[in-house]
């Protein structure tokens, strides 16, 4: 197996896949099968793209992500959708990453065009068992996201996500 290396060519292109996507945001696995032990993404993402605040359910699945371009917001929220983290990670700003433990609600979004940052997780990845989907929010075909993700963007830790289900 050859080394993988991975440029700015490589980055500029996911980031334009995003920005043409329906849902604004796509993925490069750097991993090569769904089955492998850990999970590794490049995840480009754009401002409007809506994240369904979930949390991995299996008790060895934690999270990290690092702010590779650009800038987010990881939120965090306990069981009754009340923000209990907002970490604004930039690639070259105060926080870079965060890891997050397994069966925590979050949500990231994208706060600059072009913002991209790099996954890693737990496997194996089973789309259907991999998350499991906060009821306080809204799915993400809902025609409530608008309104919702709009919140998101100043939501602060105290806050409680608004009724919008």
């Amino acid at each position: 197996m050859d080394m993988k290396v991975f440029d700015d060519a490589m980055m500029a292109g996911l980031v334009e896949q995003a920005k043409a996507s329906p849902r604004l945001r796509a993925n490069l696995n750097v991993h090569e099968d769904l089955n492998e032990p850990v999970q590794r993404l490049f995840i480009a993402m754009e401002p409007g793209s809506y994240v369904q605040p979930h949390r991995h359910i299996e008790s060895y699945k934690w999270e990290f992500f690092m702010a590779v371009r650009g800038r987010l917001v990881m939120l965090v929220f306990d069981d009754n959708g009340t923000v209990t983290r907002r970490e604004e990670l930039a690639s070259n700003g105060a926080v870079n990453g965060v890891e997050l433990p397994p069966n925590v609600w979050h949500t990231v979004i994208a706060l600059d065009e072009g913002s991209l940052f790099y996954e890693i997780k737990q496997g194996p990845y089973a789309p259907m068992t991999d998350k499991g989907f906060a009821t306080w929010a809204p799915k993400e075909s809902a025609p409530e996201v608008a309104v919702f993700y709009q919140w998101l963007t100043t939501a602060n830790v105290g806050d409680t996500v608004p009724n919008v289900t």
